[in-house]
């Protein structure tokens, strides 16, 4: 009975050395609400299906920090945002506008989508057209019946 309270007390101690510190609670709620709205608008360059706001990636943290200090110096959050299009492309808003460069991003899905339904509508169509089952003949037929009819083994 030794052994289990050890082996308990070892993995309670072995989660709790890989738990981190809470990051501080924000000094100024007003600005950590403004950094958040900003960098929900953004996105994670790692993670690419999340937003700065909600991603744990170094370097969405990093953003994170860059967006809370320009807004600390007091820039406008159109001038964040152009200065992180410029930085890394539209690639870094969640909802990049419609341009020329993005039109593959907000067009492709729908050609996908049209491409596989067209698809789905020639295989469905080939299938119909191709030559219908042939019927069984008589000796088939009778073999048939004589295999469903025998009576089936017991294990």
């Amino acid at each position: 009975m030794g052994r289990l309270p050890a082996l308990l007390a070892g993995l309670i101690l072995a989660g709790s050395a890989l738990a981190k510190e809470a990051p501080p609670a924000a000094a100024d709620p007003l600005l950590e609400q403004r950094v958040m709205a900003l960098a929900s608008e953004l996105r994670c360059l790692v993670c690419q299906n999340q937003t700065i706001a909600d991603s744990h990636a170094e370097l969405a943290i990093d953003l994170k920090n860059q967006v809370r200090e320009k807004l600390k110096q007091g820039e406008s959050e159109a001038k964040i945002i152009d200065y992180m299009v410029a930085r890394y492309g539209d690639f870094v808003l969640y909802k990049p506008p419609m341009k020329a460069t993005t039109l593959a991003l907000w067009i492709g899905p729908f050609v996908l989508m049209l491409g596989a339904l067209v698809g789905l509508y020639y295989y469905i169509s080939r299938r119909r057209r191709s030559e219908p089952e042939q019927a069984l003949n008589a000796d088939e037929e009778a073999r048939l019946r004589t295999l469903l009819d025998a009576p089936k083994d017991k294990p």
